[in-house]
């Protein structure tokens, strides 16, 4: 097939994309907008329930992006959060043929006897890709990771329906400037087809972990890997929901080593694992944790994650000019004393447990659904009133991973000294150190140099 060819189906899978959504999502959208200019609501509940049922048959970026929204508070009304979080268990797997083309694209005709057997059907099956296990020449078990088709085409065009979402959600809501927001979403959505880049995310965790015994990070094959299929190590583990009804003390072990996970890479090489949907973890027989998957990675400037620290500094010893500071660090301007307040009301749910030196749960008497939306929705009130403000664009991710991590420990019930574990993690924090270790150790990995605001 010729150049010209590929770009010809390429354009036609994406105007066939642009239409299926655009009809789909655009007049859902028409709809709640006219309901607002009428001056009524609808049904939320319906709307929501319409809603995902328009997403749900399409594979792809779109829906990535309804479950990215569902996790960041007051993004959604809750009804919408509540159907659309579920988009996750609901993507269907492709089948046999389109795993054997895909299989034959990549490795070649003789693809199968690159291993001793291979799954027909898939382990798990995702908005971009799905998962099979498989066993190499060697007795290895791997999990080889496919991408769906035509993702490129189906990207571009979910993200110009994304835009249009943002830019009604604007004109409706002047409170809070999505423009970053969208910008975000749409990097890191163009990242996560880029299988190359997930074996360097691999590759760069497995090096921070390498002496923590407590976190498994799977191990690249690069030899049975290209640009849409990625084979790696396959790591035995139970889902962590299962680990629910365990007693105290082992629900406690799971709960620090994802706070380990989270908050080490973090505070010592400016990265994150930036999805926190509950199927990106396993847990082991020892309450180690298995991290699964590496789309999402947030690689941070070294100032922004100094502003993290700055910022919990200044909460902790209630010193207003340095919270300022913190914020103008990561990019906020024209801060009045009214939008001030407003910050540190969030912030201080955000590190409220990290900031209270005994043992405790994450947040008493909240649902993991419920995690962050009353505080959330007190500061968008306050925003309608005292706003606009722009989140730099780093906040998509820093807020979703953050909010993930809590519904993490909520459902597992963990009590812990949260302010200990933290306090233990930014102890021996020092800025020109993060800047050469995470130059160092993206460069080790192979890791492409991040495309970082300007701090």
């Amino acid at each position: 097939m010729s150049k010209r060819d590929n770009e010809q189906n390429r354009l036609s899978a994406r105007v066939t994309r642009y239409a299926k959504v655009g009809v789909n999502v655009g007049g859902i959208a028409a709809k709640v907008a006219g309901q607002r200019l009428m001056g009524s609501d609808g049904s939320s509940d319906k709307n929501a329930r319409d809603l995902k049922a328009a997403l749900g048959g399409l594979k792809g970026p779109i829906m990535k992006v309804a479950q990215m929204m569902a996790t960041i508070p007051e993004a959604l009304p809750k009804e919408y959060a509540a159907e659309l979080s579920q988009l996750q268990s609901m993507a269907p797997s492709m089948g046999w043929p389109f795993v054997k083309r895909r299989m034959v694209a990549e490795l070649g005709p003789g693809w199968k006897k690159q291993f001793s057997s291979f799954g027909r059907d898939a382990a798990a099956a995702a908005s971009l890709g799905q998962v099979h296990r498989a066993e190499t020449l060697d007795g290895s078990s791997v999990a080889c990771k496919l991408q769906y088709p035509d993702m490129q085409s189906a990207v571009e065009a979910d993200l110009a329906q994304l835009s249009l979402i943002f830019s009604i959600h604007r004109r409706m809501d002047t409170s809070i400037d999505t423009s970053q927001m969208a910008e975000e979403i749409g990097l890191r959505l163009r990242e996560e087809l880029d299988y190359g880049r997930e074996a360097a995310h691999m590759r760069l965790y497995a090096d921070i972990f390498q002496d923590e015994p407590r976190i498994a990070v799977p191990g690249v094959m690069d030899d049975l890997s290209t640009e849409r299929l990625l084979t790696m190590s396959w790591l035995h583990g139970q889902p962590l929901l299962d680990f629910v009804d365990h007693c105290l003390e082992d629900r406690n072990a799971i709960a620090k080593a994802m706070f380990t996970a989270w908050w080490y890479p973090f505070s010592h090489f400016g990265v994150i694992h930036g999805d926190p949907h509950l199927g990106n973890y396993s847990v082991r027989e020892d309450l180690g944790v298995n991290l699964l998957d590496y789309g999402c990675i947030r690689v941070f400037p070294p100032a922004f994650v100094n502003g993290v620290i700055e910022l919990y500094r200044s909460l902790e010893t209630d010193d207003r000019d340095r919270s300022v500071a913190a914020y103008e660090t990561w990019g906020f301007r024209n801060l009045s004393n009214e939008l001030i307040d407003i910050l540190n009301l969030w912030a201080g749910f955000i590190y409220g447990p990290l900031l209270d030196n005994r043992v405790r749960s994450i947040a008493d008497g909240v649902s993991p659904g419920d995690y962050g939306r009353k505080q959330a929705t007190s500061v968008h009130a306050a925003l309608k009133e005292h706003g606009p403000v722009t989140p730099p664009r780093e906040f998509v991710f820093m807020d979703r991973a953050a909010i993930g991590l809590g519904g993490v420990f909520l459902h597992l019930g963990a009590e812990l000294n949260f302010y200990q574990l933290f306090n233990e993690t930014i102890a021996d924090f020092e800025y020109a150190q993060l800047e050469q270790r995470q130059a160092h150790a993206l460069e080790k990995a192979g890791v492409p140099k991040p495309d970082h605001t300007p701090a």
